[in-house]
């Protein structure tokens, strides 16, 4: 892209950037293309002397930086010592010349003070009803709306939401990479770990966290045994031990962004098996898009954004319990996928990548540019004077 921001980025982050590929990865190496990047992280408290900021080169442009407490430190420590953090950091920057690119509305405790070129805040989840997410998020979030110029939200029903406040928001479901996941609708050779899994395979990959529907998964391996069922990510914030075990349910792991396609190429029907609760009200899966590039049938619970529009244009099947996914699946897996559901996949995909989103950002944070350091004429200046 030939674009030239002219600014550096520092992208506050909930999320760490070798955790799971996700929004945040694909936007800011886009991002380290026409400018420097620099991630960080939330705080690791493992340091024994005085705290410090590690900044690590990632790819050509971009930087993760990793905090070090002390261990044990309190909150109001916290803050003063991420703050004392980013003053240095800013030491031999200047902030003016930054744009702040916020994930986690937490971050604003310790760089409120602060005054970049541009604020924007990329509301990718409702993170107010995670697990364990913490009482002043909400509060906190609403410090940061007052304070940015440009907000995005990762899905339609969190711009429904959110929408009222602010005045310069914008929905972007979370797109795709089709080139990379396209790849799955070839003959790929399967991973050694799924190709000893025969039969037919029901696959999922993703964050294995409090979204995810245990009881479903555990009721479907139950009353059809003779189905695998394939489950790849990390397990986090839940007890491993407490998840559904059996001899055709198959917890394969984290795997790779770029392994992934090779797993999907195996599997007969995608997954996704999300509980229906405050956590999963506002999402939008990627997942759901990067199944469809690769060709495969997918079977979800009635998520809102999976319910609309993939299900209202018969390009997915949503099942509401134990009883009705299985009977979606059945159903899926005697359609096969012929031409002509391929095709409307394929147009619905069209204009869904990266590439578009990324350049859609990049036009509406001009505008704020242009709008908060508008170009006076020297004729101007005459005049006014």
């Amino acid at each position: 892209m030939s674009i030239n921001l002219q600014k550096d980025l520092l992208c506050f982050s909930h999320l760490r950037w070798d955790f799971v590929f996700q929004r945040p990865q694909h936007l800011m190496t886009r991002f380290a293309e026409i400018a420097n990047v620099y991630f960080l992280e939330e705080p690791l408290f493992d340091c024994t002397g005085k705290p410090y900021l590690e900044c690590k080169p990632k790819c050509e442009g971009l930087w993760v930086c990793v905090p070090h407490l002390p261990a044990g430190i309190t909150q109001g420590e916290t803050i003063r010592e991420m703050t004392a953090l980013l003053r240095s950091f800013f030491g031999e920057r200047d902030c003016s010349k930054f744009i702040f690119w916020y994930y986690t509305p937490m971050a604003f405790e310790f760089s409120w003070s602060f005054s970049p070129h541009m604020i924007v805040y990329d509301c990718m989840d409702e993170l107010s009803a995670f697990k364990f997410a913490s009482p002043r998020i909400s509060y906190i979030e609403r410090q940061l709306l007052a304070k940015a110029d440009l907000v995005f939200t990762g899905g339609l029903s969190l711009y429904e939401a959110k929408k009222a406040s602010h005045h310069n928001i914008h929905p972007f479901p979370s797109s795709i990479d089709k080139a990379h996941f396209r790849s799955a609708r070839n003959a790929m050779a399967e991973p050694s770990d799924q190709a000893s899994i025969t039969g037919i395979k029901l696959g999922f990959y993703g964050v294995i966290d409090e979204r995810f529907d245990q009881k479903l998964i555990k009721d479907i391996a139950s009353l059809r045994p003779d189905w695998q069922i394939v489950l790849i990510g990390p397990v986090v914030k839940i007890d491993p031990a407490a998840l559904p075990f059996g001899d055709n349910i198959h917890y394969l792991g984290p795997k790779s962004y770029a392994e992934l396609p090779a797993y999907l190429s195996g599997w007969d029907i995608a997954l996704i098996p999300f509980l229906l609760n405050e956590s999963t009200q506002f999402i939008s899966p990627t997942k759901t898009p990067e199944y469809l590039a690769a060709g495969k049938p997918v079977v979800s619970t009635a998520i809102r954004d999976v319910v609309s529009p993939y299900r209202e244009m018969g390009l997915v099947s949503i099942g509401n319990d134990a009883e009705t996914f299985i009977a979606a699946i059945e159903y899926e897996l005697t359609e096969s996928v012929d031409e002509q559901w391929l095709q409307a996949v394929d147009e619905y995909l069209s204009d869904k990548s990266w590439e578009h989103t990324f350049a859609s950002m990049i036009q509406l944070m001009l505008m704020v540019r242009r709008e908060v350091k508008p170009v006076i004429l020297v004729s101007e200046l005459k005049h006014a004077s």
